[in-house]
């Protein structure tokens, strides 16, 4: 009697355990992905969009114009320079930048201080002429605090009497 039990509570057993095995799936799941390395993305050569560089190389370099002694005027060389600049801020919306003002070293410190704001802002003026929002152009006056050339020749001076445009984004 023994077996005969030992049989049924054996049989009883699988048939339990039968009952709880999982059935397979109607649908697969998809292969795993491959694990191959992608082909690095190329970067566009050149300076990034916003930077200097960029904004240089987009007005073929003439982010600077230069004035006489003593003048504020923007001449035809002047124009050519900012209708370009403008043109680079109409492209690019989200750039602004800061004109910047300077003078030779003759005059007084306040002299060129007040004559480099009103070159900065002849220049901005012009700018917002041609369509670019006021908001976007700064200006700042540096006077004869920041000259680019040395000396006190007129080749020098004539370098330092200029506006610079800046990105500041």
């Amino acid at each position: 009697m023994n077996t005969k039990l030992a049989s049924i509570v054996l049989a009883g057993s699988t048939l339990a355990l039968a009952a709880c095995a999982k059935k397979a799936p109607e649908d697969l799941p998809p292969p795993p992905a491959t694990t191959e390395t992608p082909a690095p993305v190329a970067t566009p050569s050149g300076p990034q969009v916003g930077s200097q560089a960029h904004f240089e190389r987009g007005v073929n370099g003439q982010n600077v114009i230069y004035f006489d002694t003593d003048r504020f005027n923007i001449d035809s060389a002047d124009a050519a320079a900012l209708q370009a600049q403008a043109q680079y801020l109409s492209q690019y919306p989200s750039i602004s930048i800061t004109v910047e003002g300077h003078a030779d070293e003759r005059g007084t410190r306040e002299y060129n201080l007040a004559l480099g704001e009103r070159r900065a802002n002849a220049a901005k003026n012009y700018l917002v002429s041609l369509g670019v929002a006021a908001g976007r152009i700064q200006t700042v006056s540096y006077g004869k605090e920041r000259p680019v050339a040395l000396g006190s020749d007129e080749q020098a001076w004539a370098q330092n009497r200029r506006a610079v445009s800046v990105v500041i984004n």
